[in-house]
């Protein structure tokens, strides 16, 4: 346990790049500070040069030689449950005679209990595959072709590196431990991207790095003496690209592939591409594809209350998804690293694209796990992004007296620079202009401001402008769009709470408990029915509802409910929620007579909760609901 929590903490280091407070680490793993000192310590005393880790005032960050450390049950040996558990797996896939129980238990230096145990690990990793499990007497071995073999192997990997932290250097190591030569991947990547390139192809490099994994793979079967039966599929048919494995192979992992071998990794490669040049290259997807497409996308406009007209969405959207439901009959992943920063950025185009993934999953017939689900945030956000830029414009006044030619020019830059972002609608050109009478968001200025009564909305910029003061401007005005939503979601925030829907201190319990809980108190108000729950409950299988790392909102994936409402849990030693371990649940039911409100509860509650600081200073002084509203409130102020 203590290593996990130890690999957890340095994975929320490397996730963030700036300094990160003792408490938080604290309340984020459920320890003591004085454990997450000694975890820093332990982490310094394995890094190459003591360098993991840095202190400071502000608490804890990563160093440079962070990414070095080892950790998850870190440096295995082969007593552990998890090493003795693959080198069993390792031994399995290679031999079709079966492994004696006895004589592994001699081997591996432990009981034949042990061994048991651990086969019945294996067993149940098998569910949900296309190989079985086979016992004759002490003798146990695994049934199934080669390609389901290499398909299972693939799984292990990606399971291993998810609990190792889901980064590069986390794949790599779970590689190793499956016996592949890791040591090319990076190199590898590279290879196959520059010679896909090459042959005019635009590749989805998420995709294609999980190529890397099954060339790895198919080279240390085939070395072994498991190479693919022949398949039918000649690889003359795909010969380029199968030339460009074959070279790989060769240079990178000295491998000599089959032609099985060659035509099958070519077939997976192909299923990476994007399109084969441009995107006016007039492609289409399957009819069906298409048709389930626009019909999702059709029915969460309408469930949103959004505008998804940008042309072309429904082509390009349907391309991916017919390319995703070939690579997941194929077992080749896509691994997005924006998932958890998506999520926390844009929860509401995240959540839109849960809904489009439920109803593809459903007319599809595919399981879309969260990485793909990010891939379609990512089209759908694309498509809103004009109309949400322009709904979000700030109003500028300029204050520039002086030569004319001068204001002009000035007024110029702004617009080239920031026309999507500002709207320049009042102009002085006085030396003691009214600041009060300035009814815009911000007011630029090339003139000092008065030393006293100037407001936070002035930002002093020089007559000509340079690539600093255009950030300056930019960030001004994002902070006026965030407290913009923040007002309205403080001007709200007390109606949508039930009074008798708060748990303080809740207990160390599954998402699906708290979301019972919480749900009943919604029930007993007469606000939602079981249905609802149940509605819940649905929508967190599909995808972690954590939306940063220290909130997590359940809700339903219909707006259902007789009124919009918000039941609140909070704990101080969090809650474990997936990957995560929050420290507020906010079950959040919906009506539809207030979808309007949808956008601003669920994406700038999420935004209060961004910062990690919040979710501690709530969770420490909220004792009751009315506490509670106190310091979100005050936190909308503050922010």
């Amino acid at each position: 346990m203590t290593r996990k929590r130890q690999a957890r903490m340095l994975g929320i280091l490397l996730r963030r790049s700036d300094w990160v407070t003792a408490g938080y680490i604290a309340d984020h793993l459920g320890v003591t500070s004085r454990s997450v000192r000694s975890y820093v310590t332990a982490i310094n005393r394995l890094a190459p040069h003591g360098d993991a880790i840095e202190s400071g005032p502000l608490g804890y960050r990563a160093a440079s030689g962070a990414a070095e450390v080892e950790l998850d049950e870190d440096r295995p040996t082969r007593g552990t449950p998890r090493e003795r558990a693959l080198t069993l797996v390792r031994q399995l896939l290679e031999t079709d005679e079966g492994v004696d129980v006895f004589v592994a238990a001699l081997e591996l230096h432990v009981s034949p209990g042990t061994i048991e145990a651990d086969l019945r690990r294996i067993r149940a990793a098998l569910d949900g595959t296309e190989l079985g499990f086979r016992r004759e007497a002490a003798v146990v071995s695994i049934e199934g072709s080669e390609l389901a073999r290499r398909r299972f192997i693939g799984l292990l990997v990606h399971e291993q590196a998810d609990e190792g932290g889901r980064d590069v250097i986390a794949s790599h190591r779970a590689a190793e431990r499956l016996g592949l030569d890791a040591g090319e991947f990076t190199q590898t990547g590279r290879d196959l991207l520059d010679a896909l390139s090459g042959l005019g192809y635009a590749v989805n490099e998420l995709a294609a790095a999980d190529v890397v994994l099954h060339v790895a793979i198919a080279c240390d079967r085939s070395a072994h003496g498991h190479p693919l039966p022949d398949s039918g599929i000649a690889a003359r048919e795909l010969a380029p690209v199968a030339e460009v494995i074959r070279g790989i192979a060769r240079n990178r992992f000295g491998a000599e592939l089959g032609e099985s071998d060659l035509a099958h990794l070519a077939s997976l490669v192909m299923l990476s591409i994007v399109d084969s040049g441009s995107s006016g290259s007039g492609i289409r997807a399957d009819p069906a594809v298409e048709r389930a497409v626009a019909s999702a996308v059709a029915r969460v406009a309408d469930a949103y209350d959004v505008e998804l007209a940008q042309e072309g969405l429904v082509g390009r959207l349907a391309l991916h998804v017919e390319n995703l439901v070939r690579r997941v009959q194929e077992q080749l992943f896509s691994r997005n690293p924006m998932t958890r920063s998506l999520k926390a950025a844009s929860p509401l185009v995240f959540e839109m694209a849960v809904q489009v993934a439920s109803d593809l999953s459903r007319d599809l017939g595919v399981t879309i796990p969260d990485d793909e689900i990010t891939d379609i945030a990512m089209h759908l956000g694309a498509s809103l992004e004009i109309d949400r830029e322009s709904r979000a414009v700030v109003t500028v006044a300029l204050v520039c007296p002086g030569i004319d030619e001068m204001r002009r020019q000035l007024e110029k830059g702004i617009v080239a620079e920031l026309g999507g972002e500002v709207e320049i609608i009042e102009r002085s050109t006085r030396y003691d202009p009214d600041w009060a009478g300035f009814g815009a968001d911000l007011v630029l200025t090339t003139i000092d401001p008065p030393a006293h009564g100037a407001s936070e909305k002035v930002v002093r910029i020089p007559p000509f402008l340079s690539e600093r003061d255009v950030s300056r401007i930019a960030d001004a005005a994002h902070r006026v769009r965030r407290q913009r939503r923040l007002v309205r979601l403080r001007e709200e925030i007390e109606k949508w709470f039930v009074p008798d829907a708060f748990v303080r201190d809740a207990p160390e319990s599954s998402p699906e408990s708290i979301i019972r809980t919480l749900g009943d108190s919604l029930i007993d108000a007469g606000i939602i029915d079981d249905g609802y729950v149940a509605s819940a409950l649905e929508r967190e299988a599909l995808s972690s509802t954590a939306f940063t790392e220290s909130l997590a909102v359940p809700h339903a994936m219909t707006m259902s409910a007789n009124r919009t409402a918000i039941a609140v849990a909070v704990s101080e030693h969090g809650i474990v929620w997936g990957e995560d371990r929050v420290h507020v649940v906010a079950l959040v039911a919906f009506s539809e007579s207030d979808r309007p409100a949808f956008q601003t509860v669920f994406e700038q509650f999420v935004d209060v909760f961004a910062d990690p600081s919040n979710a501690r200073r709530i969770t420490r002084r909220a004792t009751d609901l009315a506490t509670f509203l106190t310091e979100l409130a005050a936190l909308i102020d503050e922010t």
